[in-house]
C-alpha cells in the first residue's frame, strides 16, 4: 500500500513505522471475518481493513474528521485480526498511531472529553477507584442490579507472604485491587504452596494501558516509570518473574521494553521488566500442581480474554491447567469474540459493548455450566454484571482453600 505521507506529518517519530504498517497490509479481507464490530454493524469502516484504509487516508491528508475518529473509537483493540492475519500486519500499533492523529486533529465535543478525562483521573488509581467502590457497598440495595453484581463480597483482601528460596512481583494494579483483591490473595496462597514467595508493592501503580488507549503517551510514560522504579528493587533482589494476574495488564508490561526503547534512562530497565513479565498461566503452567486436584466435578465455561489470546498469543493453558486438576471444560461456539468490555470500551461505547456482552453469554451459558471463568478483572465485572451464573478468575478455582 503506497502512501504519500502530507507534510504536516513527515517529522512525526512514529509517521515511518505507520507507513511499514500501512505497506505490510494486503487488503484481503480475512481480519473482517473475525473483527467483532464488523460482524455486529456490517460496515466496511467498522472493520481493521476499513480502519486502516481511514488512517491511511488521515496520513496522507493531514486531516481527520468527527466521523473517521468515531470509527476508530469503535475498534476494541482485541487483535482478533492480528491472530487471523496471513501477513502479520500490526494493527493494533497502527491503531495506536491513528488515534493519537485523530485526537490532535479533530477535537472531542466538551461532554467527551471531561468524561475520558474523568475515567483517567480515577480508574487508574487505587485510592480513588476504592473510595467509590465503598461508597457503592453503602449504596449497593439502591444501585441497579448489574452494578450490584460487580461489588465485591467477603473478599480476604491480604496475606502475609511466607519466605522461601524462589521470589516473584504480582503486581497490584488498580481496578482489580479494588474490585476483587482476593484474585492475587489466591494468587499468593497458591504460590506459597509451591514454594514460591509472592510479593506486592504497594508503590506500583496502574500498568499504564488506559493512558496508552487514549492516546496520552507521557502519561502511560509516567505509570510505567513509576512501575519499574517500585518493582526494580526487586528484581534486583532476584525476582525470577513478574506474574501478572490480569491478562490486560499483562500484556501492556511485556510492551514497556518497546514503548520506552527511546528512553535512555529506562530502555534497559523497560526491557528487563518486559522480559521477566508473564502471565501467571505460563507460570503455573510450568510447575508441579498435582496439589491442587479438584473434586467438585463442577462444569467450567472458560472465556480467554482477548489480551490473552490475542495480545499475548497464549491459549490452552489455562484449559489444560483445569482440566489437570480435575473440572469439565466445556466447548462453546465463538470463543474467540471479545466480551465487550476492553478496558473503558463498556463505558465510552455503552451499546456495542451490550451487545457483545449479551451474545458472549449466550455462548457461554448454552451448556449451562456451574461457573464462568475468565483471567481479567474487566472481563469478569463486566461479565458478572450480565448473569447471575458465579463469574470468577480462573485462579479462585485452584485454591483449595476456598469453595
Amino acid at each position: 500500500m503506497q502512501t504519500i505521507i502530507h507534510k504536516s506529518l513527515k517529522k512525526h517519530p512514529a509517521i515511518n513505522q505507520a507507513n511499514d504498517i500501512l505497506r505490510s497490509c494486503v487488503h484481503c479481507g480475512f481480519c473482517n471475518a473475525t473483527c467483532p464490530t464488523y460482524q455486529l454493524l456490517g460496515d466496511e469502516l467498522d472493520g481493521p481493513r476499513g480502519r486502516i484504509y481511514l488512517i491511511k487516508q488521515l496520513i496522507e491528508t493531514g486531516e481527520c474528521t468527527e466521523q473517521t475518529r468515531d470509527h476508530l473509537d469503535r475498534c476494541l483493540t482485541c487483535r482478533n485480526c492480528e491472530t487471523t492475519c496471513p501477513s502479520g500486519v500490526q494493527y493494533s500499533r497502527l491503531l495506536s498511531i491513528g488515534r493519537e492523529l485523530a485526537e490532535k486533529k479533530s477535537p472531542r465535543k466538551v461532554y467527551d472529553t471531561i468524561l475520558r478525562r474523568l475515567l483517567r483521573m480515577v480508574l487508574p488509581y487505587r485510592q480513588r477507584i476504592g473510595l467509590i467502590v465503598k461508597t457503592a457497598l453503602k449504596l449497593k440495595p439502591v444501585l441497579p442490579v448489574s452494578v450490584q453484581r460487580q461489588l465485591p463480597v467477603n473478599e480476604n483482601k491480604s496475606v502475609t507472604p511466607q519466605q522461601h528460596e524462589r521470589l516473584v512481583i504480582i503486581p497490584k494494579g488498580c481496578a482489580q485491587d479494588a474490585f476483587a483483591a482476593d484474585i492475587n490473595t489466591d494468587c499468593q496462597i497458591i504460590l506459597n504452596k509451591l514454594g514460591i514467595t509472592a510479593i506486592e508493592i504497594d508503590s506500583d501503580s496502574c500498568c499504564g494501558a488506559m493512558s496508552e488507549h487514549m492516546s496520552k503517551a507521557t502519561e502511560a510514560e509516567m505509570f510505567m516509570k513509576k512501575n519499574i522504579n517500585a518493582w526494580w528493587p526487586s528484581i534486583e533482589a532476584g525476582a525470577e518473574a513478574i506474574v501478572s494476574t490480569a491478562s490486560a495488564c499483562g500484556v501492556m508490561i511485556k510492551d514497556y521494553g518497546h514503548l520506552l526503547a527511546a528512553d535512555s534512562d529506562y530502555a534497559e530497565k523497560a526491557a528487563r521488566v518486559s522480559a521477566l513479565c508473564v502471565d501467571v498461566s505460563e507460570f503455573l503452567a510450568k510447575e508441579d500442581l498435582t496439589l491442587f486436584e479438584n473434586s467438585q466435578s463442577k462444569k467450567i465455561s472458560f472465556h480467554a480474554p482477548c489480551t490473552l489470546q490475542h495480545g499475548q498469543k497464549i491459549t490452552g493453558k489455562v484449559e489444560s491447567i483445569l482440566s489437570n486438576i480435575g473440572y469439565d471444560l466445556i466447548d462453546y461456539n465463538d470463543a474467540h469474540l471479545c466480551c465487550g468490555s476492553a478496558g473503558t470500551y463498556s463505558i465510552l461505547q455503552k451499546n456495542i459493548s451490550t451487545q457483545l456482552l449479551s451474545n458472549k453469554l449466550d455462548n457461554l451459558l448454552t451448556s449451562e455450566p456451574d461457573i464462568i471463568a475468565t483471567a481479567n478483572i474487566g472481563c469478569l465485572l463486566h461479565m458478572r454484571s450480565g448473569t447471575e451464573t458465579p463469574v470468577k478468575h480462573w485462579l479462585q478455582l485452584i485454591n483449595p482453600s476456598k469453595d
